[in-house]
């Protein structure tokens, strides 16, 4: 609850990790504990309750402690089902949405994304890091999820398209922009993990 608005999160952990050779990336371990441990750690505070998104592992899923949704239309396609999922599997006001792949979610994302998306009378708010906005990362009003529905109905699948429909507000993160790395390849799991590593060490 933020300015007496009830708010729920959803962990987007449905998609089909192509780069990582089709697997399961918040069940990935990432220097002891797994990518989306890091992810609930971070957003879990900041919601009334906490959904999770996923199309496979769902027991292991389950295991966390919340509720698990799968995508309403098959065959993996993409972050927008699993925000409809979240947004029909919630009465809260606002849909606060973060990926699983990230491991610096910051912990005051959902202070910055509520002001802004106030202020500017948005009924969407994303971060942008200065040079490309973050769809995933984002707040979404309850009202919305007719229209998305229709929009996933009609073959929609771009997240940035649709918001771009909507009245859209970016919150500022320049200052921070590695704050949301995501995890796309084996590579960049091993350079995260030896940049943790370090940081750990320092």
């Amino acid at each position: 609850m933020i300015d007496n608005v009830s708010i729920a999160g959803v962990i987007l952990a449905g998609g089909q990790a192509s780069r990582m050779g089709g697997g399961d990336k918040g069940l990935i371990p990432l220097n002891g504990q797994l990518l989306i441990e890091y992810v609930i750690e971070a957003v879990k505070p900041q919601t009334d309750h906490l959904l999770i998104s996923a199309n496979r592992n769902f027991d292991r899923y389950g295991n966390f402690g919340f509720t698990v949704i799968p995508d309403p239309v098959d065959g993996f396609p993409g972050p927008l089902a699993g925000m409809l999922s979240a947004l029909q599997h919630t009465t809260a006001d606002l849909l606060l949405t973060v990926p699983c792949d990230s491991p610096w979610v910051p912990t005051n994302l959902l202070e910055r994304l509520f002001t802004t998306l106030k202020n500017e009378n948005a009924d969407v708010c994303c971060v942008h890091d200065g040079e490309r906005m973050h769809p995933v990362f984002s707040l979404i009003r309850r009202e919305l999820t007719t229209e998305l529905a229709a929009y996933i109905d009609a073959g929609g699948r771009a997240v940035h398209r649709w918001f771009k429909q909507q009245r859209l507000a970016l919150a500022d993160f320049s200052s921070d922009p590695e704050l949301f790395t995501n995890i796309n390849t084996p590579g960049e799991l091993e350079r995260i993990e030896k940049l943790m590593q370090e940081q750990a060490r320092n």
